[in-house]
């Protein structure tokens, strides 16, 4: 108890990152634990091949995927492998928690170029609707 209250810890949010060349990141559920308990849900990816910064800084290896419930969009998991994997799933964590949508990501400003863009294209790319690739 802190201050009196109970805490909270979601541990459907929790980030996991394997520092290597490729960082790894992910949150949330996979395609195999999402199929396995029959949830029916869309896949959005995006390459950092087709990101600006990734190929400004010649690191463009890897991809960032999305996961989103078929009917509701709620994202249900986020993976990245690629350049600064263990920084990018930030966001990913904060959407989860408070039970964003792809779409709701996929309306966020990202800086250009960047590499946080390749979130709001995975998010775009859930409905096939990606800018740059």
């Amino acid at each position: 108890r802190i201050a009196g209250q109970h805490g909270h810890v979601n541990f459907n949010t929790i980030p996991w990152v394997i520092y290597t060349s490729p960082e790894i990141a992910w949150v949330g559920r996979t395609e195999q634990q999402l199929k396995a308990d029959g949830v029916k849900y869309k896949a959005g990816t995006f390459p950092f091949l087709a990101n600006g910064r990734a190929r400004a800084l010649g690191d463009t290896t890897g991809m960032v995927k999305f996961l989103a419930d078929a009917a509701t969009d709620e994202i249900l998991g986020v993976h990245i492998v690629g350049p600064m994997a263990s920084e990018l799933i930030a966001e990913a964590v904060v959407a989860m928690e408070f039970k964003a949508s792809a779409e709701d990501i996929a309306r966020i400003c990202h800086a250009h170029p960047s590499l946080s863009e390749a979130t709001k294209e995975a998010a775009l790319a859930v409905d096939k609707r990606t800018l740059n690739f």
